[in-house]
């Protein structure tokens, strides 16, 4: 699901006043989000701002927006004094120095090294430890433990993929010891880690494919819970992704017991209002299954942008974060990302098709 963010280069080709309303709103509320993204110039003062300028807000009629700085230069307007968006501001430097100790610590990982410590990233960045730990957390999603520990856990993913011993890749991702990795490992892998490493090899995958009124559409789930609801117009080819997965385990067609699982979600598809309360069984990070939560609790007929979605989890900063954790979900309506729109109400990208995605919102009357 390639779900963008409110002002993500994604929307570049949208013209006209559906975006510009969109970005009048990020001036409305001085979205520090926003900034970088577009530039605002006031007609009447001849200035350019960044959005989340604190200056006070100028009329409707007397603002034009430009992409970048350069072409509200062209066009007339001289930089603001007070936001001056020609410099880099304390959130630019942060989001810079985060990018950049991401980067440390994804090396030190793949070098089997120890990550670096909040001491020593804080110190690099001229932060309190403290306030480093909040400011990481907000841009990146994740504390910088919590980025180590995903670091890890991807690592290790790809060596069970290959086939590598599970003992030997346990070490290899940076693991202290084995008790430490098969703590939470099922949830990370969505199975044991011996059976992820044979490519699924063990594990009982049931599954049925049915027609609806979107087209056709796999469920599938383990002894657990639902683990993917896909939609697609290929039953044959949605067989196949389910089988590229785990190419060793054993995909069983549904029984009597499992047509109500399937009956389930067919009931959430073509009366989305129904509460749709299947247990899962989904691999994923901490933050993922954070929004993932979230995007349960947004109601049948009510949307929710992904900086709402990001207010709710308690890291408003991290509306990227959550876009991509949307764009992750591998269960289709029964964790509702087709309830997540841009922040003026508009629709977004969708791995099954934005027409799908209408479609459930027009049925919850959204």
């Amino acid at each position: 699901m390639n779900q963008p963010s409110p002002f993500s280069p994604d929307e570049s080709a949208e013209t006209g006043e559906g975006r510009d309303a969109e970005r009048w709103e990020a001036v409305q509320r001085r979205d520090r989000a926003a900034d970088g993204r577009f530039v605002y110039a006031v007609a009447t003062t001849g200035v350019y701002c960044k959005p989340s300028c604190p200056s006070r807000p100028a009329k409707r009629e007397n603002v034009t927006f430009h992409p970048t700085n350069a072409a509200a230069a062209a066009a007339g307007f001289r930089p603001c004094k007070r936001c001056r968006p020609t410099e880099s501001g304390a959130d630019d430097r942060h989001a810079d120095g985060v990018a950049q100790a991401c980067r440390r610590i994804e090396q030190a990982v793949r070098d089997g090294d120890s990550a670096p410590t909040l001491a020593e990233l804080a110190a690099l960045s001229g932060l309190s430890p403290f306030h480093y730990h909040r400011v990481f957390k907000a841009i990146a999603g994740v504390t910088p433990k919590g980025f180590a520990n995903a670091c890890k856990a991807a690592l290790a993913r790809q060596g069970l993929a290959q086939g590598r011993a599970v003992t030997e890749t346990i070490y290899d991702a940076g693991y202290s010891s084995s008790s430490r990795f098969y703590d939470g490992a099922t949830e990370r892998l969505g199975m044991r880690p011996s059976d992820y490493r044979a490519g699924g090899r063990g594990a009982e995958i049931r599954f049925a494919i049915a027609a609806c009124s979107l087209g056709d559409v796999l469920v599938a789930a383990t002894d657990k819970g639902v683990c993917a609801v896909q939609f697609g117009d290929n039953p044959q080819r949605l067989a196949e992704a389910l089988q590229d997965r785990f190419p060793k385990a054993r995909l069983v067609g549904g029984d009597a017991r499992f047509e109500a699982t399937v009956a389930a979600v067919i009931g959430v598809i073509e009366r989305s209002a129904q509460v749709c309360d299947l247990p899962l069984d989904v691999q994923g990070t901490a933050f993922q299954h954070r929004v993932w939560q979230a995007l349960r609790a947004i109601p049948a007929g009510s949307t929710a942008s992904y900086a709402d979605v990001a207010q709710q989890i308690g890291q408003p900063k991290a509306v990227r974060a959550v876009a991509r954790a949307c764009a992750a979900n591998p269960t289709a309506v029964v964790i509702p990302c087709h309830r997540v729109v841009r922040t003026d109400g508009a629709l977004s990208g969708y791995a099954w098709g934005v027409e799908r995605k209408r479609a459930l919102l027009d049925r919850e009357g959204a």
